[in-house]
């Protein structure tokens, strides 16, 4: 069975895999997922992520990111916008996750960014998920 949320499916099993301590996950490609783990790169909660071929399947291979005591960077991660229920912000009324400590991330009409970017440039979109 297909997953009906791609990007949903994907959250779950960077949190799962983050949560059961794994050095890295495999996760089916698409420029969307690709832009959002680039932001997850970016903003320090996962090392690093490459593009591997399994069976003919183009996948990104997120390596998971931890402190020194062994503790995921991860907290949590959430979708925010679903298929059934999408969820819109202008950039005045951006969200904020754990007052700065966390990122949102919103796909906008210059391309996928975190809230903080999206507010700089002053453009609101679709809020896709959040990581604290």
């Amino acid at each position: 069975m297909a997953a009906s949320d791609p990007v949903a499916d994907m959250l779950t099993k960077i949190r799962n895999a983050s949560q059961a301590k794994h050095e890295k996950v495999d996760i089916s490609n698409s420029k969307l997922k690709l832009q959002i783990v680039k932001i997850l790169k970016n903003e320090g909660f996962v090392k690093n992520f490459k593009k591997v071929t399994k069976d003919g399947n183009v996948q990104l291979r997120v390596f998971l990111k931890y402190t020194e005591e062994g503790s995921p960077v991860i907290h949590g991660i959430k979708r925010i916008s679903t298929p059934g229920r999408r969820v819109y912000s202008g950039y005045r009324e951006m969200p904020r996750v754990f007052n700065g400590y966390g990122t949102v991330v919103v796909s906008t009409s210059c391309g996928v960014l975190t809230g903080k970017k999206a507010r700089e440039k002053q453009v609101g979109g679709e809020l896709i998920c959040t990581i604290w």
